[in-house]
């Protein structure tokens, strides 16, 4: 059923406090893999993307605390959410943005994939008239 104005408050809290618990996971793994890089030692790939989507995360931080600060700002989060996408660090994600987000990639990919394939195609077409 629908759930009252508390519920919904509670769930955004909710929602802040794990995005905010995972960010601060995220940052302390992240010092590590620095003080690593900085004693000379080399990250995996895996590793090397985990600590540039943290550090893009704590940049994308700054605008997003001046919506949580100022008071009745955070009205006005979605409007700003819909202009900028990218604006909400990684660990606020909701689960339908993130399925939102890969649908989305995997569409380009697949128009990319059509594209590569028609021009293989032609150029096939070419070789063949060109030879013949």
């Amino acid at each position: 059923g629908k759930k009252t104005l508390c519920q919904k408050m509670v769930d955004e809290l909710k929602h802040y406090y794990n995005g905010f618990h995972l960010l601060w996971i995220d940052t302390k793994v992240a010092a590590r893999m620095v003080w690593r890089l900085l004693h000379g030692q080399v990250l995996t790939r895996r590793e090397r993307r985990r600590l540039l989507r943290t550090c893009a995360d704590l940049f994308r931080l700054v605008p997003f605390l001046v919506f949580v600060i100022v008071p009745f700002m955070e009205f006005l989060l979605p409007v700003f959410l819909k202009l900028f996408p990218e604006m909400l660090p990684s660990t606020f994600e909701t689960e339908s943005k993130k399925e939102e987000k890969q649908k989305k990639k995997l569409s380009a990919k697949l128009e990319l994939a059509k594209f590569l394939q028609e021009t293989i195609a032609e150029m096939a077409k070419r070789n063949k008239a060109d030879t013949a």
